[in-house]
């Protein structure tokens, strides 16, 4: 596989809560965890932004996908709400992962709860 470094800043939120990380040597992504304070009750079609605690500065030419992880898209009905977030190379913010409860039952999002998984991509740009 290849790698890129990517430098990784964890803001006040985010202590206690693991750092992103690969599963398996083979993992195209990482799980990355909810930084809220109180638990989140999300009602079915609800849609909210989840803070993860993490800002990234990416290299030029790369982006950072959010993703849906499937476990929480069959099991529970929580699914990213626009299908991939995509973290610009020049965006220094925080990670935040929009999410819609598609199901018929309440959800509660806890701290330290799974939200999202991540990778990084190349992009390439259209000259027309």
């Amino acid at each position: 596989m290849n790698k890129i470094n990517v430098q990784l800043k964890t803001l006040p939120h985010h202590e206690g809560l693991p750092l992103p990380a690969y599963a398996t040597e083979q993992a195209a992504c990482m799980d990355i965890y909810a930084a809220v304070d109180a638990p989140i009750v999300m009602q079915p079609n609800d849609r909210k932004i989840i803070p993860t605690g993490l800002s990234v500065a990416l290299p030029e030419g790369y982006e950072l996908q959010v993703r849906s992880r499937s476990g929480n898209a069959i099991k529970l009905g929580l699914v990213i709400g626009n299908g991939i977030g995509t973290v610009d190379a020049d965006y220094r913010g925080e990670i935040g992962v929009i999410v819609i409860n598609a199901s018929n039952e309440p959800i509660t999002i806890e701290r330290g709860f799974k939200i999202a998984q991540i990778a990084v991509q190349p992009v390439y740009t259209i000259q027309w």
